[in-house]
């Protein structure tokens, strides 16, 4: 990675915090166990408490936008947006950066967007490839632009040139430059800025057919519409039922974690594929081209821009997304730690909201402090957590054990009382997890379903595994300024 591109290395003291401050709690909950074994055991009892009631407010959160997803999923909104006067103004910039995916993920991803239930002639397609796989992405696009001709209003592709100045590989790079291509062709139509919403799509997501008619919908009828970003459910159910347990159990955990925010969207960011006005995405600037986490980036700069006066508008819609493959079983439990790495690289962000926040006088100081408390805190229980939970949390009785106290006595059963009620979440997760399934394969048994549900079983481990591990990864290169670059999910052929 070009650190003279990037935007790390400027705010070393932020780019610490995170780091710190979970290598200084792994170390204190060592030195207690070992020389205030007792302190250490209260401060377990008083985490875990907070712990469960955290996933109790996480259940009650993600029941509740699980109701709502099931009611949004039954409208037909392109009826209720075709009720709203000049309903039909409405352009849709769908954008698909890809490198290196094969013809059927593009041709899908296309299909998704002419089977859609919004008017074909109101969408501007860019599909955006990179100069490092040029040869196979021009095959691929001049193929595309044969069977996909006269379906949109506008069908372009993109080359991103390598190595250009100010910029680090990565989607984000690729998202700018489609950006400004595009930029020129709808100035060139005159097409107004604010009749224009823009979809940033992950280029394996198959959008729900309603996507774009509830996105018109909300737009056209939302308070402000045009300070808002638009954030569906990420379901990673295209391949689900042929990967690998742990992986299956990572990405319904990301699935609820999303839904949880959905249903307080006042404090939520936009992660993976999301809509967002076009007007916004010009006042900004496009997307920033020296960065990993471009997902979540482009709504702090919204926010920024607009002096904390921009938003998540949730959409309770699904886009279908591929969960992470690898060629065999460790090669895809590499791919997910990986993947789970980048998305804690999210970390990045603290160190330019610190920066851009103390610039900006005119958002409102309680603004600042909720979204620094909320990044930072997710952040810091993503990586310290699982760790105090389920292993450094056994160690100060371990000390304790010939020490017989009343607090010794009492704490297990304490304990042992809380994790059976996190357990009940994880019931109340498996059960969810079966109505977002796909339909069963044909070449899948029935007794498969058994094993949908046995596979909850192993949430502890990938809590650990696939949740701390990669978090405390990410904040520790942070720290340490061994800065991540931009790593491509593997997607695997489709047939």
């Amino acid at each position: 990675m070009d650190e003279n591109a990037s935007q790390y290395g400027k705010h070393r003291f932020w780019e610490m915090i995170p780091g710190i401050l979970i290598w200084t709690t792994f170390a204190l909950a060592i030195g207690a166990s070992f020389f205030a074994p007792a302190i250490a055991v209260v401060f377990i009892i008083i985490f875990d408490l907070y712990w469960t009631m955290r996933v109790l407010y996480f259940l009650i959160f993600v029941l509740f936008a699980h109701k709502t997803y099931r009611k949004a999923m039954l409208v037909d909104w392109y009826a209720k947006t075709q009720e709203i006067e000049d309903w039909d103004r409405l352009y849709h910039v769908v954008f698909l950066p890809t490198y290196k995916e094969s013809y059927e993920i593009l041709r899908d991803a296309l299909q998704s967007i002419k089977d859609c239930t919004y008017r074909n002639d109101r969408f501007i397609v860019v599909l955006g490839g990179e100069e490092g796989d040029q040869e196979n992405f021009q095959k691929y696009a001049e193929k595309l632009k044969v069977e996909f001709d006269g379906v949109f209003s506008k069908f372009v592709t993109t080359v991103h040139p390598r190595g250009m100045k100010g910029e680090i590989p990565g989607k984000g790079s690729n998202m700018k430059w489609m950006e400004t291509e595009i930029k020129k062709y709808i100035d060139e139509e005159q097409i107004p800025y604010e009749d224009i919403m823009a979809t940033a799509f992950d280029v394996d997501t198959i959008a729900h057919s309603q996507y774009y008619s509830r996105l018109s919908y909300l737009f056209l009828t939302v308070e402000n519409p045009t300070r808002a970003s638009y954030q569906p459910v990420v379901l990673y159910s295209n391949n689900v039922w042929k990967v690998q347990a742990p992986i299956r159990v990572s990405v319904f955990g990301t699935t609820f974690w999303l839904l949880s925010e959905l249903a307080r969207s006042d404090r939520m960011w936009t992660f993976s594929s999301h809509s967002m006005t076009w007007q916004m995405l010009v006042d900004v600037g496009f997307h920033e081209p020296n960065l990993v986490s471009e997902d979540s980036r482009i709504f702090l700069q919204g926010l920024i821009k607009y002096n904390g006066d921009y938003r998540v508008e949730p959409m309770f819609l699904p886009v279908y997304m591929d969960a992470v493959e690898g060629v065999g079983y460790w090669d895809g439990m590499k791919a997910l730690y990986k993947q789970q790495r980048r998305w804690a690289w999210g970390v990045e962000h603290l160190p330019y909201m610190l920066e851009k926040f103390k610039e900006n006088k005119m958002i409102p100081w309680w603004i600042k402090v909720k979204y620094v408390f909320n990044q930072l805190e997710g952040m810091y229980t993503w990586a310290t957590a699982p760790m105090l939970i389920f292993v450094l949390g056994y160690l100060p009785f371990f000390v304790l054990q010939d020490t017989p106290t009343a607090l010794l006595a009492n704490s297990p059963f304490t304990l042992k009382h809380m994790m059976e009620i996190a357990t009940a979440g994880v019931f109340v997760s498996a059960m969810l997890s079966f109505w977002l399934l796909p339909k069963r394969p044909a070449d899948k048994s029935r007794w498969w379903w058994l094993v949908m549900v046995l596979q909850w079983a192993l949430l502890p481990i990938t809590f650990i595994v696939f949740g701390a591990w990669p978090a405390i990864d990410a904040q520790t290169r942070m720290m340490t300024g061994k800065y991540l670059g931009f790593d491509v999910t593997k997607k695997q052929k489709r047939k």
